[in-house]
């Protein structure tokens, strides 16, 4: 569970994000799916610092568990349900209409492991596009006001460049690639495909309803509490505990972006966007997964979390057939230009405080890694 030191935000970037955010947030109703999860438990925590009145949407498990938010859990209103049970849903949307205000809500509840959305595609599409349909309908059905409905996308939903529509693309002078809000997507796994239809529904009940939808695509986030499953945390938790760090495909590029600065996107959007627009951030530069790795274990050996590591390539990693995504690069320029937003966290500060929550929190992760001890291949002689 979650301790009061848990927190990723320093008394510097708490004083910020109230100075930025606290007359949107301040006594605000909120509500926030995936509550308990990475980005929600990020973003549940950041609000609360502001001072609003939040509902935390949480998956509703037989036992009842708070992994990310229990050091908080006094400071707002948990709400165990389901995002596939329209039921819970309406119970839900049902307490929100007795508010005195309109509530904002931000939707991040959803499956958000590309891997595992080829193991698990029924309950992937259903979280994601049935669940977003269903939150969507209630907010209809209930007629309840909003401020904003901010539906989390994802960088996944641009795929690999089409030949046929290259020209629609924007590269940079050295012929990089640059993927703004509209760059032609292209989603190549179960997962991006589920995003874009919760995307297009958040924008279908715009249209038809006046919804106020905006969608947020972040690009490639990480930090502290993120699933070990996911690259970085694969990374750094392999190195805490052996000496080989296995991994897929070193080639693609990401665009990394650490989690507090997610977290002001999605509050910057929600209070200035304008209703219907589509919003993309990150870090504005990428990486190869090479790198990232190198960069990782340079830093943790500097910081004495390990010693010499070496990475391994495992081919029951890379994902199926020719799905992986090459390369993924953010030109946040119309966040910027419309309210001013801009990553305030590098990637060495980010990855540094990622590495020293794992090394922290063993008992968190070690029980989720998808890795086991590393065995070197046998070679015969003779």
């Amino acid at each position: 569970m979650a301790n009061s030191n848990d927190s990723v935000w320093t008394e510097e970037s708490l004083a910020r994000l109230r100075d930025d955010f606290g007359s949107y947030y301040e006594d605000r109703t909120v509500l926030v799916t995936g509550a308990d999860g990475f980005m929600g438990s990020h973003l549940t925590e950041g609000l609360c610092h502001l001072g609003a009145h939040v509902h935390a949407f949480v998956r509703a498990t037989s036992s009842g568990a708070l992994n990310n938010i229990g050091h908080i859990r006094d400071r707002l209103k948990v709400h165990w349900a389901d995002l596939t049970d329209k039921h819970s849903i309406d119970l839900l949307v049902r307490q929100l209409k007795t508010a005195p205000d309109k509530p904002y809500v931000f939707h991040l509840g959803a499956q958000a492991h590309v891997g595992e959305s080829w193991h698990r595609p029924y309950e992937t599409v259903m979280a994601n596009t049935v669940g977003t349909l269903n939150l969507l309908q209630s907010v209809v059905d209930h007629e309840l006001e909003l401020e904003k409905f901010d539906t989390a996308g994802t960088s996944e939903e641009y795929g690999n460049v089409r030949e046929s529509v290259a020209h629609h693309h924007d590269f940079d002078d050295a012929g990089s690639l640059i993927l703004h809000e509209r760059s032609p997507i292209n989603p190549k796994s179960i997962y991006a495909t589920a995003k874009v239809a919760a995307d297009f529904l958040t924008m279908n009940y715009h249209d038809a309803y006046g919804v106020p939808g905006v969608v947020t695509r972040m690009f490639n986030n990480y930090g502290p509490r993120q699933n070990p499953r996911y690259v970085t945390g694969t990374i750094i938790t392999q190195a805490l505990e052996r000496e080989h760090i296995e991994l897929g495909a070193l080639d693609p590029l990401r665009d990394f972006c650490f989690c507090t600065d997610g977290v002001r996107g999605h509050l910057m959007v929600a209070a200035k966007g304008t209703p219907g627009d589509v919003y993309v951030y990150g870090q504005g530069s990428n990486i190869s997964m090479a790198d990232w790795a190198a960069m990782i274990l340079r830093i943790g050996e500097e910081d004495g979390h390990w010693s010499s590591r070496e990475i391994v390539t495992n081919q029951e990693r890379l994902r199926p057939g020719v799905t992986d995504v090459m390369s993924l690069r953010v030109g946040y320029e119309k966040l910027n230009r419309e309210t001013g937003w801009e990553p305030q966290v590098s990637w060495e500060e980010g990855v540094r405080k990622t590495i020293q929550w794992y090394a922290e929190n063993r008992e968190r992760w070690l029980g989720r890694v998808d890795w086991l001890p590393y065995t070197a291949p046998t070679v015969k002689t003779g």
